[in-house]
């Protein structure tokens, strides 16, 4: 027979187990066929599950009662009995242990920390006045109109199980329509605080700590606390191990799984093993991760497990629970028992709706979105589930005093939950769609109603292509158009019910356009964030920093993320700096102008004045020398015995204040080096966020299309991306000069990592093609893995170059020593002080300046691209143009290659220091090298301008400069004022217009630069001076490589019209001339 704590119900003082069934085992115990019940209960789970695809409940209901039936078997039956005693005789507390930690993981884990931490403190109010409702009314129905005489402890512990909101059930049936995540997240918030505190609770209680005789109010508070705090650290010490081992580059994804939930597991034991509440360890694990926590796709994976081994848990209880409540008396359940469970019910949503209809002004004033809808549908969000079904077998087994049916707390509390989880599920559903909440609003129907019909602009171009393939020639292309045609029906709204086809007629407004719009940009920037880290430019600090800085702007109305909020948001280097200077300056014997005096207060300039002093440092010496009188009073034994105390005094004080010196001089150093490589860490954690953040406004300009079909309002987006990417290029500028070594050492680590990416995405497709077999990709995919692990690693800061080094740099140079030492003897060093003007708009142009450190703003007109000022004037806004040019940026490239003026006004922001090539050094260079060099500027100049405009376009090109001069994939083609040009779309994927402008000859339609031409386009005439195109040609490896005459003579005869039309441009317009700049300039060695 088992001991007094193997059974299901417990005595504290018993001396035998009293099971739920009512009878012990009177045979010889076996190993019987529980496992197989526990298949079966499995089997049909899916099986029903499968079959009622929408209705949980109705599954958990049917298990429920067929559990019932399997203990009114085992009452009544030896044979089945043998089979259920397994579950019987396991302590209830062990199947809290045994199935809790992985549903509130789950639960957690779907919460996003940076919401909840918004609006934890009404969160946090919520729970707190839900817990106190319900000890206060709840406690008092049950006492008032329970029939059982269940003791105040019982009362009071079945008030707070029945109190408990289910995590998981809580929010399901909105998940399914759509309702906002902010909302479905204050409600887990709260029923995970109600959870985690009622698990610390029955702690106590278990313990027997209520029962010490030295028991007061403040030690059970400070316990709680002590118990609450503990297990967050708890479960943020395992979250860190957790995180390292899904990271891990080298770990499969099976491995990573299994690791995962044992972890999950482990936590949850350490935590109450150690006194602690495991269900708070495994919460703060969960809000620890999001999807930046793990290897890309592995999320996914994971989380299918979860809702996998959570689903049958769940089964499991509710139909363990049903088999108890079958194996007690039925005499104990009367008519009364049905009336007392729908009491609790009614009594359970009243205190629900009391409690938001209390706390609904401060969420009122906390979420602009929230209003008394809302709070209808969360009133019905009290669902009750798993948690409370685990729970309640301790209110019996901590109960003082036993009553004769314990089964009917599992009764009351199973029959709550599932018709919470049926009445109450179904009328949150039903009042968000009924009140509108889960209906689209106008703005986002239009966005939908865009992005539909830009899909089906591509299905309808994917038709179009396919139907000049020969192979598809017998196709029926109506049944295609017909099928392919997408119907998706926008739920409407029942207060503001519109039709589809009225919604552009709608008069909305252009603030609640940009309202909807600003929360596209956030998304679609979250998602930008996202990618970078998985594809390694972004490190997961500087990610998780931008998408919850995002998060945390998302609900203040109308309002941008700008890169000073995001600044504003982690900031911390300034005091950093400060400190470090504070600490050189106490160096100030070995080099006295490293101090520099802060601040206007001038008490403590004084005191710096004299502690810094020639004066202060002599009385240091002075002091030091006096130290020889109580040496020789020491050395005099009379004297050492009329002054031993006062010799004791002294010789203390002056041991202190050496080995205080001594120290200083070894500790200062020592944190002056710490302080210098955290400022560095921040250096590059700010870099990499600024550069994150220019990265997304990229990205969102290239949707903003499709998130407004209004000019107004794509305008005003596109002005505000443009002004923010403007600043975050500026403060990219201002972290480059402050910290030139660590900028250098990310931007180098940022290369390695996409060259790495790289291989590795072309060892796929050969792996894919069969070219490399599977050892051979698995072997080489951790030489690769092995590279990026060796990143972490890497050097904080690399010295910047020599200048001379510099002019590798330079794309156009193709890193030829004879190009290098060409310009090298000609170049000079140019320096600019802060708000010096390097060039100015409507100038001639000296050169071209290659910026080696600083930064330099430009200022000047819309870019003209050489268009004729009668076709210029239709195009564009006025507005000042305005970019910012760091280390490595070119200034001058384009003004020298036509000779023409300046079109921008170039005003240095920092000092700079600039590597100068005159204009006339660079013609001599054409000249020499004729006539590959000007056409490779122009082809580099072709290429940035293709990127910057039609980035979206040419994502599946790989048009890197050296490929584009090796293998031809891309060629810059000339056309003068009237000459003409065929257009061959078999041999031609892209025409961009680069520079001018050119019309069609057929339709007569004039394109402007920057443009990509149609492919309705087949002949084009120039209409400006000059005009540029770049020619990207299909990638078709067979026709780049195997004829490089083909590129040759391409290349060759490009650069021979640009010659002939410069020349002709030259002797007409200009001469070679121009004035030096009044800066210093020391020539190259």
């Amino acid at each position: 027979m088992s001991n007094t704590n193997s059974s299901f119900w417990v005595h504290k003082e018993g001396h035998k187990p009293e099971l739920l069934c009512g009878s012990s085992a009177s045979y010889t115990v076996v190993n019987g066929h529980f496992i197989m019940l526990v298949c079966s209960t499995i089997i049909l789970g899916g099986f029903l599950k499968t079959l009622l695809k929408n209705s949980e409940v109705t599954v958990l209901m049917i298990l429920s009662l067929l559990g019932f039936v399997i203990g009114q078997l085992a009452h009544n039956s030896i044979e089945v009995h043998k089979i259920v005693y397994p579950l019987l005789k396991t302590p209830s507390y062990s199947l809290y242990c045994y199935f809790s930690p992985m549903i509130i993981f789950m639960a957690a884990l779907d919460v996003d920390f940076c919401i909840l931490k918004n609006v934890f403190w009404q969160v946090l109010l919520i729970g707190l006045v839900s817990l106190l409702m319900t000890f206060i009314i709840l406690g008092y129905v049950v006492l008032k109109f329970n029939k059982d005489l269940w003791d105040l402890q019982s009362s009071i512990l079945f008030s707070m199980i029945v109190g408990m909101t289910d995590p998981v059930h809580s929010v399901n049936s909105l998940k399914t329509i759509g309702i906002s995540k902010t909302y479905t997240d204050i409600i887990r918030g709260e029923s995970m605080i109600i959870c985690g505190f009622t698990s610390i609770c029955f702690g106590v209680f278990r313990s027997d700590f209520l029962h010490i005789s030295m028991f007061t109010e403040f030690r059970v508070i400070l316990g709680l606390c002590l118990d609450i705090l503990g297990s967050i650290i708890c479960g943020y010490s395992c979250s860190r191990i957790i995180q390292f081992i899904l990271t891990d580059l080298f770990s499969n994804t099976i491995t990573s799984i299994i690791l995962c939930i044992s972890m999950v597991y482990m936590t949850f034991y350490i935590g109450e093993s150690f006194g602690m509440s495991g269900m708070i360890a495994l919460v703060t694990v969960g809000l620890n991760f999001d999807s930046l926590s793990f290897k890309p796709r592995i999320e996914v994976t994971i989380t299918k497990f979860l809702i996998m081994f959570s689903s049958v848990y769940q089964q499991l209880i509710y139909t363990f629970f049903g088999i108890v409540i079958g194996c007690g008396e039925t005499k104990y359940l009367r008519f009364h028992t049905v009336v007392f469970m729908l009491i609790l019910f009614a009594t359970v949503n009243f205190v629900r709706l009391l409690t938001i209809v209390l706390v609904s002004p401060l969420l009122m004033h906390a979420n602009y979105e929230y209003n008394w809808r809302w709070g209808i549908v969360i009133a019905w969000s009290g669902i009750k589930g798993i948690f409370s079904l685990l729970l309640a077998p301790d209110i019996h087994n901590l109960a003082d005093q036993k009553v004769e049916s314990p089964q009917l707390f599992i009764l009351y509390v199973q029959g709550i939950s599932l018709m919470t989880m049926g009445i109450n599920s179904y009328m949150m559903a039903h009042s968000a769609r009924t009140l509108g909440l889960c209906a689209t609003s106008l703005p986002r129907q239009m966005a939908i109603q865009n992005a539909i019909k830009h899909i089906q602009e591509i299905i309808q171009n994917t038709i179009t292509l396919f139907k000049t393939e020969k192979v598809l020639t017998n196709v029926n292309w109506t049944l295609v158009e017909e099928k392919t045609k997408i119907e998706y029906i926008i739920p409407s709204d029942a207060y503001n019910n519109v039709s589809h086809d009225d919604i552009e007629e709608e008069s909305l407004t252009e603030e609640v356009l940009i309202e909807e719009a600003r929360l596209h940009v956030a998304i679609i920037q979250m998602s930008s964030f996202e990618k970078q880290c998985n594809d390694g430019i972004l490190s997961v600090e500087a990610a998780r920093i931008l998408i919850s800085a995002t998060k945390s702007f998302c609900p203040i109305q109308g309002k941008f993320m700008s890169i000073y909020d995001v600044s504003t948001y982690v900031r911390a280097r300034s005091w950093l700096i400060k400190f470090k200077n504070m600490l050189t300056s106490l160096e100030y014997h070995k080099d006295k102008a490293l101090f520099i005096l802060y601040g206007d207060n001038k008490f403590l300039l004084f005191v710096c004045h004299v502690v810094f002093s020639e004066e202060f440092e002599y009385a240091g010496h002075i002091i030091t020398v006096m130290y020889i009188y109580p040496m020789i009073m020491h050395l005099w034994p009379m004297a050492r015995e009329l002054n031993v105390s006062g010799l004791i005094s002294v010789n203390n004080y002056f041991v202190f204040l050496y080995i205080f010196q001594a120290a200083m001089k070894l500790i200062i150093p020592l944190l002056i080096n710490i302080v210098d490589v955290q400022i560095k860490k921040r250096l590059r954690l700010m870099y990499s966020i600024t550069k994150g953040y220019v990265k997304s406004q990229e990205d969102t300009k290239l949707l903003i299309k499709q998130i407004s079909s209004r000019e107004s309002v794509y305008q005003k987006l596109y002005e505000i991306l443009e002004t923010n990417k403007r600043d975050a290029v500026k403060e990219l500028g201002l972290i480059e000069h402050e910290g030139r070594d660590v900028v250098i050492a990310l931007k180098t680590r940022q290369a390695i990592r996409r060259v790495i990416a790289k291989a590795l995405k072309n060892l796929t497709f050969l792996w894919s093609r069969g070219i490399i077999d599977k050892h051979e990709g698995i072997e080489m995919n951790k030489v690769f893995l092995a590279k990026i692990k060796a990143l972490n690693n890497f050097p904080m800061a690399i010295p910047p170059p020599t200048p001379d080094k510099y002019l590798h740099n330079i794309v156009w140079l193709e890193n030829k020593d004879v190009l290098i030492e060409f310009f090298k003897e000609r170049a000079k060093l140019a320096y600019f002080d802060y708000g010096d003007v390097i060039c100015r708009e409507g100038e001639m142009p000296q050169g071209i300046y290659l910026i080696i450190s600083g930064m330099a703003i430009l200022h000047s007109s819309p870019p003209t691209f050489g268009i004729d000022s009668s076709l210029r004037s239709e195009r564009g806004s006025k507005s000042m143009f305005t970019e910012y040019c760091t280390s490595g940026d070119i200034i001058g490239e384009l003004s020298c290659l036509l000779k023409r003026e300046t079109e921008y006004t170039a005003i240095c922001e920092t000092i700079l220091q600039a590597c100068f090539i005159s204009l006339e050094d660079l013609y001599e260079g054409f000249d020499v090298f004729w006539p590959s060099l000007e056409y490779k500027i122009w082809l580099k100049f072709a290429l940035s301008v293709a990127y910057q405009y039609f980035e979206s376009s040419l994502i599946d090109e790989d048009l890197e400069f050296q490929k584009c001069v090796t293998f031809n994939l891309a060629y810059v083609e000339t056309l003068s004022s009237y000459n003409e040009m065929t257009i061959d779309n078999v041999t031609m994927k892209f025409v961009i217009i680069v520079y001018g402008s050119v019309i069609d000859t057929k339709t007569e339609v004039p394109y402007l630069a920057p443009c990509i031409l149609p492919k309705t386009c087949e002949q084009i005439q120039g209409t400006s001076d000059l005009s540029k195109l770049l020619v990207v040609q299909p990638s078709d490896p067979a026709k780049n490589t195997d004829d490089p005459k083909v590129m040759v003579s391409t290349g060759l005869r490009m650069s021979q019209r640009e010659y002939n039309w410069k020349r002709k441009y030259e002797e007409r317009n200009f001469p070679l001339s121009w004035n030096r700049s009044q800066t210093t300039r020391i020539q190259l060695p």
